[in-house]
């Protein structure tokens, strides 16, 4: 008897010290990884019990997924520590821990219904252990959301929440319960996510004793909140949660602050965290971001993503996160905007192809994939902004073919429907209009996208001379612009509004249209309505025989359309202007010498032509 526990002993001892010796070779400087893989490939010589060689096989199947390429090593490591401890009692930590890694790894090899499957039988048998149990439903409903089966995902996060409340974790519950109001938000059920946001609201005032995590989880509901009024385009109506998010991110990043392990540390089943602060401070500048350049303040649009952007290279030094690259082409579609109503398009241009390197530079391609469309939708505007109507008109098609998002086909299909009213295409344009009609009228509840339709409508009866009509769809626009302070719509509004005064000779209402409008174009500032409005005002002074304005009108109109025939002189010249003819597949490299291409045949003309500068609709 006594020699059995010995050779259990010596045994034993040899597991430690492989183990030791593993872990040794793993941390050394530089890691010794293949050392490391020896020392465990030889616990398996001595036949092991079941646990220690399911926990041996998880451990190979992490270190090889760390540091090497070889996934189908990988692969057999953590199946067979999964075909070992799925029936194991009391080993969770193992046999959970190998599940979410195997599905990980299914998902490298764009094996999404093997990472469902696997996630699904581990949910199942995780039902006993609260932590574990969560933490597979909060990965499979990550999968489904990526997968765009947000129903599926949604699901998933109402049983999280339910299995939270009955083990009494009320920061685990809060979190699930905006998890949820988050995917429902990108299914535009509008309605629930208020209740859902009014629900989570409650708890964090009333029901979460700790202070820090209670501001976490109120930084995690004020980006939903702001996000909600954002897309429902009420950014007036927004300004007091957004002030009160920057607030609680201020707080959450002063010094003082304990760190995130210290606050989320202490207790299992508040060990999540939706993203850590550092992230938290990125993506309330976005927020940021995307509220100034809806309100139409491009300067302060541009100040913001200008910071976000150094702060986003900063945390890539430390760990280069996921995320961070989402964060960064999200930030470079808005202000790529931003350029263009500004009229600087070569720097436009210039970072549109930023966002497709960083598109490209993402595993298997899969910011590419997200991104596709709404990297067509830029490219459309910016052949737009430079009279390449014909790339413009492909590139929105694309587009609009291509996603699935409401908010973006619509954005889309405006700005066709503005080509085909410049390209005096009659039948497409009622057809687009139609059918923007139809799918949008009753059901879009966005006051800016909405705004944009009837500025559409009432620039589409302007050119048919049906100045009634016009005033009427115009009327409307500026109603929605200001009751939520669009600038820009209501600038672009007011222009158009003070061309069809003119149009009918009521001189006067004229100038009560274009002054306003001006005022505004100069502080957003947005170009393309100061030209526009300095050729009206041209006009206006001329037939009140005001000399000495009609020559400053002038002047000014002159110094806007140089300024903008230099600037396309250099989109002409950019080896990034080839982007336009991208129509398919992945985009085309373009950092070379520059390109000497000719200027589209429209630009002298549209530059001092004012049928050409009705602007689009971003």
């Amino acid at each position: 008897m006594s020699g059995v526990s010995t050779a259990a002993a010596s045994q034993d001892a040899c597991y430690i010290s492989l183990l030791g010796l593993a872990e040794y070779f793993r941390t050394s400087q530089p890691p010794n990884i293949k050392k490391c893989i020896q020392c465990l490939q030889a616990l398996f010589t001595f036949q092991p019990p079941s646990k220690v060689e399911a926990r041996t096989h998880l451990q190979m199947g992490q270190i090889l997924m760390a540091y090497t390429c070889n996934i189908d090593l990988a692969r057999q490591h953590l199946e067979r520590a999964w075909s070992i401890s799925e029936q194991l009692m009391n080993f969770d930590d193992v046999k959970f821990d190998t599940a979410s890694l195997l599905a990980q790894l299914h998902l490298q090899m764009e094996q999404h219904s093997q990472a469902k499957a696997m996630l699904r039988r581990a949910v199942e048998l995780s039902q006993n252990n609260v932590y574990w149990h969560c933490k597979l439903l909060l990965q499979l409903s990550q999968i489904h959301a990526s997968d765009r089966e947000y129903s599926l995902a949604s699901d998933l996060l109402a049983v999280g929440a339910e299995s939270a409340e009955e083990a009494g974790a009320t920061y685990l519950k809060v979190l699930f319960l905006l998890s949820r109001a988050m995917i429902l938000m990108i299914e535009r059920k509008t309605n629930d996510v208020l209740a859902l946001l009014n629900s989570a609201g409650q708890i964090i005032d009333n029901n979460i004793p700790n202070p820090h995590q209670k501001e976490y989880l109120k930084v995690f509901f004020l980006v939903l909140q702001v996000c909600y009024y954002l897309a429902l385009g009420q950014v007036k109506t927004v300004k007091p949660s957004l002030k009160q998010l920057q607030m609680s991110i201020q707080t959450i990043m002063a010094p003082n602050w304990p760190s995130d392990d210290s606050i989320f540390g202490g207790n299992q089943l508040e060990m999540f965290v939706w993203l850590p602060k550092e992230q938290l401070y990125v993506l309330v500048y976005l927020v940021t971001v995307s509220h100034s350049m809806m309100a139409g303040y491009m300067d302060k649009a541009q100040k913001y993503t200008e910071k976000a952007l150094t702060q986003i290279e900063k945390l890539k030094l430390q760990e280069d996160k996921s995320i961070l690259s989402v964060f960064k082409v999200i930030l470079l579609e808005h202000i790529v905007m931003c350029r263009m109503v500004m009229g600087n398009r070569e720097l436009a241009i210039r970072e549109i192809a930023a966002a497709r390197d960083v598109c490209q530079a993402a595993p298997q391609h899969s910011l590419l994939k997200r991104h596709s469309a709404q990297l067509h939708c830029l490219l459309g505007l910016y052949s737009m902004s430079t009279s390449f109507f014909e790339h413009a008109e492909r590139q929105f098609l694309v587009c609009v073919n291509e996603t699935s998002e409401r908010d973006l086909k619509l954005f889309a299909n405006l700005n066709l429907a503005i080509i085909y009213l410049r390209t005096k295409r009659d039948a497409d344009l009622k057809q687009i209009l139609d059918a923007v009609s139809t799918e949008n009228t009753h059901t879009y509840s966005s006051q800016a996208l909405m705004g944009g339709f009837y500025y559409v409508q009432g620039l589409h009866a302007f050119h048919k001379n049906s100045f009634h009509e016009a005033k009427r769809f115009l009327r409307e626009t500026l109603k929605m612009a200001n009751a939520e302070d669009l600038n820009r719509l209501t600038s672009c509004s007011l222009v158009l509004l003070s061309h069809v005064f003119l149009s009918i000779g009521n001189s006067k209402e004229s100038m009560n249209m274009v002054t306003p409008a001006m005022q505004l174009a100069s502080k957003i500032p947005d170009i393309h309505v100061q030209l526009w409005g300095s050729a009206i005002l041209k006009d206006l002074h001329r037939m009140s025989k005001d000399a000495q304005h009609e020559k400053e009108a002038y002047a000014n109109h002159v110094k806007y359309s140089e300024n903008l025939i230099a600037d396309q002189r250099k989109c002409a010249q950019s080896a990034h202007h080839e982007l336009i003819n991208w129509f398919q597949g992945d985009p085309p490299l373009t950092s070379g010498a520059a390109l000497s291409l000719p200027l589209p045949a429209a630009t002298a003309e549209a530059s001092t032509s004012l049928a050409t500068q009705y602007g689009q609709f971003y």
